[in-house]
């Protein structure tokens, strides 16, 4: 996954190391805790090996900007074979794009993935986490009586934030379905109801 968030990144701009972990962060967000970014330039350095990526050489110390003193940065950009991979992750219904990293990567990219793609990884990421709130509720009907107050609001919390899951994909896959993007189905009911006229009356 890591690999494919690079490509991803990439795919948009040339960034330097430094760029990807920062943009890796501010990407995915919660899933970010998932990678290590000791593995980065070694993941980096593999990609470059397979021709993946390329990169612009930094700029000697005596070629460096007047008063920094310091070596340019590495920038790294994709290159033909890279795009090609790209599109042949993002094309992958595997198992891998339902789990928690996976799919948040695949979701980071959506918009480079066809409308056919986008719906099986949604309703696959669908089912794994309706399977995962099945098991919660067991779990909760099975040990209530033997679960002190705060595992047993544990155990609640993940099983809301389950059904508040669930409820999300519903939405992005209706609205997928009907061919639209997400936005158009979350409104600002205030700014919405603030169009329309009011009677003072009521």
């Amino acid at each position: 996954m890591l690999e494919l968030a690079v490509l991803g990144l990439l795919h948009e701009t040339p960034m330097h190391g430094y760029e990807l972990r920062k943009r890796l962060a501010t990407l995915l967000g919660a899933f970010r805790a998932a990678f290590s970014y000791g593995s980065l330039y070694p993941t980096l350095r593999r990609m470059r090996e397979a021709g993946w990526i390329t990169h612009d050489e930094p700029a000697r110390r005596d070629e460096a900007p007047p008063l920094t003193g310091r070596r340019g940065r590495i920038a790294y950009r994709l290159t033909p074979e890279g795009k090609e991979r790209f599109a042949e992750l993002m094309a992958s219904t595997s198992p891998q794009a339902f789990e928690d990293t996976g799919f948040g990567v695949h979701f980071a990219f959506f918009s480079r993935c066809e409308p056919a793609v986008r719906l099986r990884v949604l309703e696959g990421r669908r089912r794994k986490v309706e399977e995962r709130r099945e098991a919660l509720r067991d779990t909760l009907q099975r040990t209530t009586q033997r679960l002190d107050a705060y595992s047993l609001e544990l155990q609640r919390h993940g099983l809301d934030a389950c059904e508040r899951e669930v409820r999300w994909l519903n939405e992005i896959i209706a609205c997928e379905s009907a061919g639209r993007p997400p936005r158009a189905s979350f409104g600002n009911d205030a700014d919405s109801s603030s169009d329309q006229p009011h009677n003072s009356q009521e």
